[in-house]
């Protein structure tokens, strides 16, 4: 791993952005975004298993780096967490961190799985207009699968489907 970033609250509670360089002085720049639903124990120094997943999945598809952002940027390992008060769990610079990681991502990746309040849905598509968005295949509701459990060969699609 070349590079590894996290940009994180000073009060620890919010994970904003999380990257990795995959590949040292490229001639050109293609970051893969995966959007998800919020962070859990990763940082800039140590990743969990769906960072590891995402990872596999940038690297099959030839990204030269993965960053991730999250609907909500409340650190938790459990989606209960969210629930307490899912307007505080976004986090109070977290759709301006989005802008920014949608601005250089030349795929964006939608994985938040189950959890996600639709309001909260509405406002990253809002906030996404104008860029195509892709998933790994959908739930049953719709919603964009989260990359943990799904196989290696799970293909992009574009999100929302029709």
């Amino acid at each position: 791993m070349r590079q590894r970033s996290a940009r994180i609250s000073a009060c620890g509670r919010y994970r904003y952005q999380l990257s990795r360089r995959l590949e040292e002085n490229p001639a050109e720049r293609s970051p893969v975004l995966f959007v998800m639903l919020n962070p859990s124990t990763a940082d800039a120094d140590q990743d969990d298993p769906t960072i590891r997943r995402c990872l596999s999945f940038a690297r099959t598809w030839g990204h030269t780096d993965l960053v991730v952002g999250n609907l909500y940027a409340l650190r938790a390992t459990n989606p209960r967490a969210l629930r307490a008060d899912y307007r505080a769990a976004i986090g109070p610079d977290n759709d301006r961190w989005l802008r920014r990681l949608l601005s250089v991502a030349t795929t964006v990746v939608c994985a938040w799985g189950l959890h996600a309040q639709p309001d909260r849905v509405a406002r990253f598509q809002a906030l996404a207009a104008g860029t195509p968005l892709f998933c790994l295949g959908t739930t049953k509701g719709g919603q964009p699968r989260h990359p943990l459990y799904l196989r290696r060969d799970a293909a992009l699609e574009p999100w929302p489907t029709a």
